[in-house]
């Protein structure tokens, strides 16, 4: 039980790596056009990238040991919720995103279901 949830989390944390490394390295570039970029919006996208590498790492830290990190798992997951729900937020105010986008909506709206996991793992 304790090393299906590690997996999990050690495969959901590469969508954070890969997508916070990869927006960090080109910016909002990646998805307007390069023309159409404000300073001010690429600094705040590569920013907010950082804190998407960050969560990887967060998630690496505590796998080992995810049994006893039920405070901090919560948080994270809250805030990966949160997130879903900005994009529903988006979606409804201008309009559906690509689909891939799509996609990471709806993981983030079911990652709540795994504090449920985790939360039988810390009372053993």
């Amino acid at each position: 039980m304790k090393l299906g949830l590690q997996i999990v989390a050690a495969a959901m944390s590469l969508i954070p790596l890969y997508y916070g490394a990869m927006n960090l390295v080109y910016g909002a570039a990646r998805f307007i056009a390069a023309e159409d970029v404000t300073p001010a919006l690429d600094s705040q996208f590569r920013f907010q990238s950082a804190w998407y590498l960050g969560l990887a790492f967060i998630i690496w830290w505590m796998i080992p040991n995810i049994e006893r990190h039920t405070i901090l798992f919560r948080i994270l997951i809250g805030a990966l919720f949160l997130g879903g729900l900005a994009r529903v937020y988006s979606y409804i105010m201008v309009g559906a995103p690509p689909e891939s986008m799509l996609g990471a909506m709806a993981l983030e709206l079911l990652l709540p279901l795994l504090i449920f996991w985790q939360g039988r793992l810390a009372q053993k």
